[in-house]
């Protein structure tokens, strides 16, 4: 079987660029930019990147994108008080936290400090509430880009069996609940599974879309997906790598080679769902923009 690879570098800039159309019509009609803020405690390599790959997305969508890099000893308390003068900064229309944080740091109450309507990852209480309701707001980013990606690609979720490996507050459960409503590019039967699941190839085998979420590099090998299977790999881990002048790679969750050929379709790391994730950010932001104006001519 020949494997279709699920560009999802290709669609982001796609959506991408019709943000920055709809950014370029906001602005005519108000004089306003969306305004990204990024909080960033401590140096942790990976978000060093993250946060700059967000920023670069956001600026060639036409939007502010400031990142505001906090000292990784910062307490709690000093941490909350600067979400709190973003939340009430009318010059401020999305906020997010870099995760993860330092151990010091509840990450629980700093999600709940973020205004709601200025939650553009989607991870406020109140928006994964409305999102289990089916009434969501801000979907969190990643599910929003797996969800897109099948759309883009062809592939409908509805009547399919997704199985998700992970069940993470951003990832997994998000994802189960966006796949299983009662609306458009949803309408799955979801399974998930986790580090406590029992033979959990015994599920991924049942899978006609199987989300690996797991945090395991190359976890999900040939024999635990069927033949014509779609799999989404959203992992992203670094290996050791001699070859490369970096010391390292990144692959995903998914030992690609060894799926290769057998499923029907699957999104390669990096490459995959990384950049879909931003492009979802950058949706949600010009959402809390409009918010912030009162105009909502433009469903997403």
């Amino acid at each position: 079987m020949s494997s279709t690879i699920i560009d999802g570098k290709s669609l982001a800039i796609q959506v991408r660029d019709k943000v920055k159309d709809e950014v370029n019509i906001l602005e005519s009609k108000y004089s306003i930019a969306p305004n990204l803020n990024v909080i960033q405690v401590g140096t942790d390599p990976p978000s060093l990147v993250y946060v700059r790959n967000k920023q670069i997305a956001a600026q060639k969508a036409g939007m502010c994108a400031k990142d505001i890099h906090l000292p990784e000893k910062i307490s709690q308390k000093e941490l909350i008080s600067k979400i709190m003068e973003l939340n009430i900064d009318p010059g401020v229309h999305g906020i997010l936290v870099q995760l993860p944080l330092p151990y010091h740091i509840d990450t629980g109450k700093i999600i709940d400090a973020i205004d709601p309507n200025k939650d553009v990852d989607g991870v406020h209480p109140i928006n994964i509430g409305r999102l289990s309701q089916g009434r969501q707001l801000f979907v969190p980013a990643t599910p929003a880009g797996v969800q897109r990606m099948l759309l883009e690609s062809g592939i409908n979720p509805t009547g399919q069996h997704v199985v998700i490996c992970g069940r993470s507050n951003i990832v997994g459960k998000p994802l189960a609940l966006l796949l299983s409503q009662q609306n458009h590019g949803a309408n799955s039967t979801v399974t998930v599974c986790h580090s406590k699941t029992r033979d959990i190839a015994n599920f991924t085998r049942q899978a006609d879309i199987l989300v690996a979420a797991i945090g395991k590099p190359l976890f999900i090998n040939s024999g635990m997906v069927k033949e014509g299977a779609v799999i989404i790999d959203v992992g992203i881990n670094r290996i050791d790598d001699r070859k490369r002048k970096n010391g390292y790679r990144l692959v995903g969750d998914v030992d690609f080679d060894s799926v290769l050929g057998k499923v029907s379709s699957i999104s390669p790391v990096p490459g995959g769902v990384g950049p879909m994730t931003i492009a979802m950010l950058l949706e949600n932001t010009l959402l809390a923009t409009r918010l912030a104006v009162g105009d909502l001519t433009t469903e997403y």
